[in-house]
């Protein structure tokens, strides 16, 4: 039986709330109150459709994977619906007039020129969820400063007719020395959200890291991927671990490559600029009525998930649950380091999860100089692959990781930034830019192959002098997004 739109009015309450979500009705109540984004934005929708607000934020089988089936109410006929009435928003208007003047693809040369048009013309809750980060965002900028601070010694007479950037990681030959990183909430930039990124990533032959918080499905995303394409997938680790088995031997059966588990976010870091955001979009009141926690704005309100108690002792028992290479990601110390080879894992990704989580970590970059060296002295350098992300804006940044013995380098919000300004098209110039930059920087350092970049041709001596003035980054500074006092805080101007 197919529902009609006045029937699903009835129940637009938090006594009785059905929400309808691609063209099918959904009973809602007994959610209303466990909501981590507050009762109020679903009551919004309530009796109504609120495929658009879902959309960008959850996988299309969210609701069929955790609510019970008895809540699914049935197909709707969408003709008979009532939308959402939204308010005429000059701000909207304003940012489709930036949309129609931006630049030409043609015109960026590089992956800070996606950053400035994606900037002026993403929605302002989209750019805060994607360019936030912690406290006072020191982290964030350091993460790109801190490249700043090694110097190249590059070889002269060197026959560098012929370069070749492959590698390989986790076993998978590649065509460049980087991947598209995990990051949350792709719909927010680009409708079609991770796909975008799945189908460039197969076009360069660079692997790409499926994100426990994607908007589209895991299944979506492994289904775009064509023919003998490598995919790994990122993991928060869930409370009810056996949420966590069956995601884990789901993506194994699926021909996921790599199990990126995630170890640097117990806790969210306060990211303001999201949380302003959504104090903007959503009222100071969105947990009335309820304990819900919505202090950590978009983010809070899809990772409540998370387990805090992940530790150590947990390592042996996903061994146990898959034959997939195991990565710790997000260690930022050398004893760490030390702890995942002892614990036989198969990687680490040096990260401070892009400056979102703990303000003042160390930069990955940082931590790779000062591991290297432990792990070659000790013989264990072959023992483990060890990847970085985090302010990678250029090609030279990512040789100089590589110099230091990297094995790939991570990059996530550039392509984001990309997608959202031009979709597809501006994830495979982002792409095509890094290929030839590193093709141009390779020829210049004196190297024909990823095999030959090693510390001798880096400079590493003002890396840990954070005090020390770098030259000044005048295309970052104008990209970044310096927190700003709150409309509603402005004094009133006095008559």
């Amino acid at each position: 039986m197919v529902l009609s739109g006045v029937e699903v009015a009835k129940h637009d309450n938090k006594e009785s709330c059905w929400v309808v979500v691609h063209g099918k009705a959904y009973d809602v109540t007994e959610f209303l109150p466990e909501h981590p984004g507050g009762m109020k934005i679903i009551l919004k929708y309530a009796g109504k459709d609120a495929t658009a607000e879902f959309e960008p934020i959850h996988p299309p089988d969210t609701l069929d994977k955790y609510l019970d089936k008895s809540k699914h109410l049935g197909v709707v006929d969408m003709s008979t619906v009532s939308k959402v009435e939204e308010e005429e928003d000059p701000e909207e208007a304003e940012r489709q007039k930036r949309i129609a003047n931006k630049p030409l693809l043609s015109q960026c040369y590089n992956l800070l020129d996606f950053e400035a048009v994606a900037k002026n013309t993403m929605k302002r809750g989209a750019w805060g969820y994607y360019s936030s980060a912690a406290d006072d965002e020191i982290t964030l900028r350091e993460n790109h400063d801190a490249f700043h601070r090694i110097w190249f010694r590059p070889k002269i007479l060197v026959d560098v007719k012929e370069v070749d950037f492959s590698t390989t990681m986790l076993g998978t030959k590649v065509d460049a020395p980087f991947y598209v990183t995990a990051t949350a909430l792709g719909k927010l930039g680009h409708p079609e959200g991770e796909v975008v990124l799945t189908r460039a990533a197969r076009k360069h032959n660079v692997i790409q890291m499926i994100p426990t918080l994607a908007s589209c499905s895991f299944d979506e995303i492994m289904d775009a991927a064509e023919g003998d394409q490598v995919q790994w997938m990122q993991l928060y680790v869930n409370q009810d671990r056996a949420i966590t088995e069956r995601i884990v031997k789901h993506a194994e059966k699926r021909g996921c490559k790599g199990l990126f588990i995630t170890v640097d976010a117990p806790q969210l870091g306060r990211r303001e600029k999201d949380m302003r955001s959504k104090f903007t979009d959503q009222g100071s009141d969105v947990q009335s009525g309820q304990e819900t926690d919505n202090s950590q704005g978009a983010a809070r309100a899809i990772s409540s998930f998370i387990d805090p108690s992940l530790s150590w002792k947990d390592i042996p028992w996903f061994q146990s649950i898959t034959k997939m290479p195991i990565i710790l990601k997000g260690v930022q110390r050398v004893e760490d380091v030390l702890k995942a080879v002892d614990a036989g894992v198969q990687g680490v990704v040096l990260s401070n999860h892009g400056g979102r989580q703990l303000e003042f970590a160390p930069s990955a970059v940082e931590v790779l100089a000062e591991t290297m060296p432990v792990l070659r002295h000790l013989g264990l350098d072959s023992k483990i692959e060890v990847f970085v992300d985090g302010g990678v804006r250029r090609a030279t940044d990512i040789v100089k990781a590589l110099c230091l013995g990297a094995k790939g380098v991570g990059i996530g919000r550039p392509f984001l930034y990309a997608m959202s300004a031009y979709g597809q098209d501006g994830v495979d110039r982002a792409m095509a830019l890094l290929k030839d930059e590193m093709e141009m920087n390779m020829r210049l350092i004196g190297c024909t192959s990823v095999d030959q970049l090693n510390p001798s041709l880096v400079d590493t001596r003002n890396l840990s002098a954070h005090v020390t003035p770098v030259p000044a980054d005048n295309l970052s500074r104008k990209v970044y997004d310096s927190l700003a006092t709150p409309a509603w805080k402005e004094p009133k101007a006095k008559l």
